[in-house]
């Protein structure tokens, strides 16, 4: 099914949140969709994970019913982008930053803050198959696991290990990302194209 709602790009979209004082980074909007997408929580609708990028009761006031359009129309079109990135299985982590104390730091809050808190859908238990929850505690212990790096980022001269061991985790993380894809989310695609309601 072709989208009506195009993404308008990073550039465009990053200038979209900081027009409304979102202070949610785009690293994180995208793994947070992509992570409600993937949830087992059928529940979970865009507008409550596009009202959770910022705090309780600092939602953005839409002036008008054309604002209001617009501001999910742009939303949605994010959405229906990583929408079609999972259901092709190509799901994939940001573009690495250059030095590896914001790559760990970026990576943690894209695992923990986006893909985690959007799989979860602020549910605490989920019926979720047993070798999935695996795999998604999995990632859980690799966004700590980003953190301990950055921390060791800042201290150690071993950057080259570091980055090395940065870059194995991501490929592991975006290998998690497939796995749950291919085995918990793309049997049921069909029932997951949800719409603003």
């Amino acid at each position: 099914m072709q989208s009506e709602n195009e993404y308008i790009g990073d550039d465009k979209f990053k200038n979209f949140l900081i027009h409304y004082n979102c202070p949610t980074s785009l690293e994180v909007v995208k793994l947070k969709f992509a992570g409600a997408i993937c949830s087992p929580n059928l529940n979970l609708r865009p507008t409550d994970v596009i009202s959770s990028f910022w705090e309780q009761n600092k939602q953005p006031r839409l002036e008008t019913k054309k604002e209001a359009e617009l501001f999910f129309k742009f939303f949605m079109g994010l959405w229906d982008d990583i929408f079609d990135k999972i259901r092709r299985n190509k799901l994939s982590l940001s573009k690495a930053p250059k030095d590896n104390l914001t790559w760990g730091q970026v990576r943690f809050e894209e695992l923990e803050y986006g893909f985690l808190e959007g799989f979860w859908g602020g549910c605490d238990d989920l019926k979720v198959p047993n070798y999935v929850a695996q795999i998604v505690d999995s990632l859980s212990e690799m966004a700590d696991a980003y953190l301990k790096l950055s921390q060791k980022a800042n201290e150690s001269k071993e950057q080259k290990a570091i980055a090395n061991a940065l870059l194995n985790t991501d490929k592991t993380v975006e290998k998690a990302f497939s796995f749950i894809i291919e085995n918990s989310v793309l049997p049921r695609i069909a029932d997951l194209e949800r719409t603003v309601n």
